[in-house]
């Protein structure tokens, strides 16, 4: 259980937001794009832009790994750029809680009272791919995990999408799929070959919402050493009310340690 509550926060520790304005200085700074049609189709994606200053997002989630399988709800409250608060639930009954920050990753889970508070290390170590609070803003709003105009890609068309693949030879390849009527994000792989790590990240439909698009949920598929799916599901997205962000680890509840 506690594994399954690990890989659960983690999941919608993921769920933050992205900017217009970061996202538009992003697209024009540092470019090293060369490919033309690879040039065009990252500037087309980073035009449909997100700007909202919080975020309140009621989601589900279905968890499976080689043993086990779980469903649970989440209540997640973002400040962006700045705070991720989330309540994990099952039936109803809260059970777990985090708060993260650019340099913090805290949470504490009520079935084996223990609690971690660190850096990103366990969310690296959980999903199979190096994670910064940039890169969690990004991934489950169908967003690039990393600023694509800072690197080299080939474009091409595979299944009707347009695709970027990493042009040069490195131990990290990276996959990008965009649709190509509107450059929305549908899918992305990340793999580490020397450590036998990869996650691939689909989403199977954006919906637009106050003049943006958003993902209607998300699937990842995460592999190192064991394989981990989780789908999780947007019930409810509200943007710009004021929230609170209330977290405390419990007395008495023992730290999880990373190896």
């Amino acid at each position: 259980m506690k594994k399954i509550i690990t890989y659960t926060l983690i999941v919608f520790t993921l769920a933050s937001c992205k900017t217009k304005k970061t996202v538009t200085e992003q697209a024009v700074s540092q470019e090293v794009v060369v490919d033309k049609k690879a040039k065009e189709i990252i500037q087309k994606h980073y035009e449909n832009g997100l700007s909202f200053q919080t975020a309140s997002i009621r989601s589900s989630a279905e968890y499976q790994d080689k043993k086990q399988s779980i469903s649970i709800n989440a209540d997640i409250r973002i400040k962006k750029d700045e705070i991720i608060w989330i309540n994990l639930k099952f039936f109803g009954i809260p059970m777990a809680k985090a708060f993260i920050t650019p340099t913090r990753v805290s949470y504490y889970e009520k079935v084996n009272n223990s609690y971690f508070d660190g850096d990103y290390s366990i969310l690296t170590k959980m999903l199979g791919t190096d994670l910064d609070f940039q890169k969690v803003q990004n991934l489950l709003l169908g967003r690039p995990i990393d600023n694509l105009t800072k690197e080299e890609f080939i474009a091409e068309i595979a299944d009707n999408l347009f695709q970027l693949k990493s042009k040069n030879k490195s131990d990290i390849e990276k996959a990008f799929s965009f649709e190509t009527a509107n450059y929305l994000l549908k899918k992305q792989y990340i793999n580490q070959p020397s450590k036998n790590r990869n996650v691939l990240i689909n989403y199977p439909s954006f919906t637009n919402q106050d003049n943006m698009f958003l993902p209607t949920g998300v699937f990842i598929l995460a592999n190192q050493k064991d394989q981990v799916k989780i789908e999780v599901e947007y019930k409810k997205i509200t943007f710009n009310e004021e929230l609170s962000y209330p977290y405390s680890i419990p007395d008495g509840y023992s730290q999880i340690k990373i190896d």
